[in-house]
């Protein structure tokens, strides 16, 4: 088998087993669904790795697979490009891929739509795969909105819950509005470079950085970056367009890991990444990614403090931690942010399945105040939590510490405008992620047990009755938590161990060996952050080391010890604090307002909009105007023309003369 043929069977592997699954699903039954994905799913991983050997070797491959069509020079086209940055992406995508659909036998069980959520996974698979492999825009597009459809099938999978149908369409709403910036970009690199190839645009880019936008003194290669991160912002969920993803939490659990630990939310990191040779060039649009990752870093970290429910602290983190990658990008650290995507990857769908966990555990109670004490009950989840816990926060040896000390001496090395804002935001956003993350770790595994007490429901992670054995959410009195199936642990085992080593073994070729290659471009001259870094790095070992000295682990360090003062210790201290602070508290429960906002001067606008155009446009102007209006006209009309038609010979005569007259005297006046 040739190596195309090898590429082309990754993605189609998954997309296999998705239709199996999605189309015979009721024939061949809820162990066919289940081993017809992971079949398909295991072989891309398997491949993936026969590719990343081959890519280590030396051979890349950029080429087309199929022409989809030709217009005006304009070549539209399926192709691959594969070199060390996608055998990453390909790496990440199908083994935490693996890892869900394996955690999926034990989490759906008990659902109906069993067979439909594991075509609906699959296909995701295959749409992330499609994306990340892609050598063109067409293709990237292509991918970017098919993981946005499959996104919108699975956060409203129980599409009998409004709250779920709500959720769905407010990611699918809010995504079209990055897409079209990013259909924007799209647009003006074809028209520009005259062509939608990553190789023949990248070969124009400093023709398009001496150009200005037409009939604006802009930068045109500044609005081509700026376009595409809008997209970004969108897919990736930074300030404002970040209102979809604690809403996703609507969605099983397993797809909430997929989506935001290793899939769609990476997917604009990603993309800018693979476009480094275009931003490069515009410094403008790299502030501009500075202060947006900065922002969303910071502000959505603040947001994870006040949350009860387990799934949303960690989706909140998953904001913040998306923050963090972006605001690498922002100051050309490329590599750094694909780093933190690969180990962010790991240790978030490490939280998020032991999340789940947690959730079978508690008989789908999702409410951290009806937990605690749970590390006795159910150990291995409690293990892994605490090495995914210790990996978020950035604590030595582990591999968030290698990725996100990176991003933080990164900024710190950089001078481009924005880069002191966005230091702050990154030095006190390690202080939060601690807070926040030891907060959920003691109040669920430690202190006193809450659960098996009369309590009033809270909003579940799975509320349609069909599903569950019985119609009660939480443990009843007397019952008591238990460890997960082999199918659910085994996933949260195998993920805990990239979590904490993967950042050690793999920083050095990343960041400062010739990992990536020709895949990330960076302007050393104006951006020297990297080779900064690399003059500061003395290994892993004596990075970890120093890392122990460090300001952030002090900052990590403190909030640790402060959650677990306030929750273990003065459980009463933090209800005072919301107490003397409720304006700020307020804020935070409101979520910045953000979605009020949207509610009143979107939603209300559209709806003012639509009323507006349905009393104007449609009943006045198309119903009154021109369908009865023109209907009028032609009674009128006809109503005169009667007068004529009496059926005398002798009126007929006097018209006809009366008509000759006319005409002649017109006739006469021309002439």
């Amino acid at each position: 088998m040739d190596m195309q043929t090898t590429y082309l069977l990754v993605p189609l592997a998954p997309l296999f087993g998705a239709i199996v699954a999605g189309l015979f699903g009721k024939t061949i039954g809820r162990a066919g669904a289940h081993t017809v994905t992971i079949l398909g799913v295991a072989v891309a991983l398997v491949l993936s790795f026969l590719i990343f050997q081959d890519v280590q070797a030396g051979h890349t491959y950029n080429g087309p697979v199929y022409t989809w069509l030709e217009s005006g020079g304009l070549s539209l086209q399926v192709g691959f490009l594969i070199d060390k940055l996608t055998v990453m992406m390909m790496l990440v995508v199908t083994s935490v891929s693996l890892m869900v659909h394996i955690y999926t036998i034990g989490y759906m069980s008990e659902d109906p739509g069993y067979q439909r959520f594991f075509s609906y996974i699959s296909l995701f698979t295959f749409s992330m795969l499609m994306l990340v492999m892609s050598n063109n825009f067409v293709q990237l597009f292509f991918g970017w909105e098919a993981v946005g459809l499959v996104s919108y099938l699975l956060i409203g999978f129980w599409y009998t819950r409004p709250t779920a149908i709500y959720a769905n369409l407010k990611a699918f709403l809010v995504n079209r509005v990055g897409d079209f910036g990013f259909l924007l970009g799209i647009g003006l690199v074809a028209s520009y470079a005259g062509s939608l190839n990553y190789a023949d645009v990248f070969a124009v880019k400093d023709q398009l950085a001496a150009q200005l936008f037409q009939g604006t003194d802009w930068s045109l290669i500044t609005v081509i970056c700026i376009c595409l991160f809008i997209g970004a912002m969108g897919k990736s969920a930074q300030v404002p367009l970040h209102v979809w993803l604690p809403d996703s939490m609507e969605g099983p659990t397993p797809i909430s890991a997929l989506i935001h630990a290793a899939t769609m939310v990476t997917a604009g990191i990603f993309m800018v990444t693979r476009m480094s040779p275009l931003f490069e060039l515009s410094d403008t649009a790299l502030s501009f990614v500075l202060v947006i990752g900065a922002t969303t870093a910071l502000f959505m970290g603040f947001l994870g403090l006040i949350q009860n429910d387990i799934k949303r602290v960690v989706a909140y983190s998953t904001l913040s931690q998306l923050g963090y990658m972006t605001v690498a990008l922002g100051v050309s650290a490329y590599s750094v942010a694909v780093f933190h995507l690969m180990t962010h990857a790991f240790f978030k769908a490490l939280l998020f399945l032991g999340a789940g966990s947690v959730i079978m555990g508690m008989h789908h109670d999702q409410d951290m105040r009806n937990m605690g004490g749970l590390w006795k009950y159910m150990p291995i989840t409690w293990i892994t939590s605490l090495l995914g816990s210790l990996a978020l926060i950035g604590f030595p040896f582990f591999s968030g510490f290698y990725s996100k000390d990176s991003i933080i001496e990164a900024v710190q090395a950089s001078h481009l405008p924005g880069a002191s804002y966005a230091y702050f935001c990154v030095i006190v956003g390690v202080f939060i992620t601690a807070f926040y993350s030891f907060r959920m770790y003691f109040r669920v595994f430690h202190g006193k047990e809450n659960f098996g007490h009369d309590h009033h429901d809270h909003e579940g992670d799975h509320e349609d009755e069909e599903a569950t054995s019985d119609h009660h959410h939480g443990l009843a009195p007397g019952q008591k938590p238990h460890e997960s199936p082999w199918v659910v642990t085994l996933p949260l085992t195998l993920l805990a161990i990239p979590s904490v080593l993967i950042g050690f073994f793999s920083i050095e070729p990343m960041l400062f060996g010739e990992w990536f290659g020709d895949a990330v471009q960076i302007n050393l001259e104006q951006h020297p952050v990297l080779e900064e870094l690399g003059h500061e790095f003395h290994g892993a070992v004596d990075m970890a080391l120093h890392g122990f000295t460090s300001l952030p682990f002090f900052l990590a360090m403190s909030g640790v010890v402060l959650a677990w003062f306030f929750y273990m210790v003065k459980p009463e201290i933090p209800a005072t604090i919301a107490r003397v602070c409720k304006p700020l508290y307020v804020l935070f429960d409101n979520k910045y307002y953000f979605d009020k906002f949207n509610e009143v001067f979107f939603a209300g606008g559209s709806r003012l909009l639509g009323r507006g155009l349905w009393k104007v446009g449609d009943q006045t102007l198309i119903d009154g105007l021109v369908v009865n209006g023109s209907a009028k006209v032609v009674g009128w009309i006809a109503g005169l023309v009667r007068l004529f038609q009496s059926g005398h010979i002798y009126q007929y005569a006097f018209s006809m003369i009366i008509g000759v007259f006319v005409l002649l005297t017109l006739w006469f006046n021309r002439a």
